[in-house]
């Protein structure tokens, strides 16, 4: 079998993600595997049988796991302005000078098998990186209006409820999700007219999300085989297993 150079380079600990952004990463793993289970479960609402207050109690669940998934995704974006080097804009997003040749010479590099040892994110990587981010940020704002649609949930319910009641008090205060009681018709139609492309866009990134991260698990498995980086157990321990600095060999 060919040896690749990270098989005869010898190995140090590097310290590279740090606390937030690992937590950041397996609390996103969790709200994307609890948001996926009740999405699919959503899309097969007929042939499972659920019921109308089981369809709400899955809604409900949804949407306070988006809450979490959301939340957890803002906090990463105001880290990436406060937190260490490798979580920084600067570090994962592939807009600056020369990327396209850096892009070229990992790729050509990775298939010879000797590529340069990145502390962070490779140039695919921050391919992935930007393009699981804007999936993830797109689908957040395409859920939270869908919550308000569906449930009156914030950020958006209030003003949805104002919608499809006409903004009268009595109708307000009365008014209950996934029931057409106390809704002027018309206004009703209205909110469910300006749902329909949302939830529409919504499924459809459902689906390139969900392609988009097991492309991501390949690409990290893949790399984990060929570069011995310890990519996974990094994003556990924050340390990845690359090349000696000089330091290092000098101590």
């Amino acid at each position: 079998m060919q040896q690749t150079t990270a098989d005869l380079t010898p190995r140090v600990l590097h310290p590279v993600w740090d606390r937030t952004t690992r937590w950041f990463h397996w609390i996103n793993v969790l709200a994307i595997l609890v948001l996926a289970a009740i999405g699919t479960a959503f899309l097969y609402e007929d042939e499972l049988g659920l019921s109308h207050s089981g369809v709400m109690l899955l809604k409900t669940v949804h949407v306070y796991a988006g809450y979490v998934f959301a939340i957890n995704l803002l906090w990463r974006l105001v880290w990436a302005f406060i937190g260490n080097a490798h979580a920084r804009w600067k570090s994962f997003l592939p807009f600056r000078k020369g990327f396209v040749s850096e892009l070229g010479a990992f790729v050509s590099g990775f298939r010879a098998g000797k590529v340069k040892a990145e502390t962070g994110h490779d140039p695919l990587g921050r391919l992935m990186v930007t393009l699981l981010l804007v999936l993830m940020l797109a689908q957040a704002a395409t859920g939270l209006i869908l919550a308000g649609t569906d449930l009156y949930k914030p950020p958006f319910g209030g003003q949805i409820a104002e919608w499809v009641t006409g903004g009268d008090p009595a109708r307000l205060a009365q008014l209950q999700p996934g029931s057409k009681d106390f809704v002027v018709p018309e206004k009703y139609d209205e909110m469910r007219a300006f749902r329909k492309p949302v939830k529409e866009v919504h499924e459809v990134l459902f689906y390139v999300l969900l392609a988009s991260i097991v492309l991501h698990i390949v690409g990290v498995v893949t790399a984990e085989v060929r570069l011995r980086q310890g990519l996974v157990s990094a994003m556990i321990t924050g340390k990845k297993s690359l090349p000696p600095k000089k330091s290092d060999g000098d101590s």
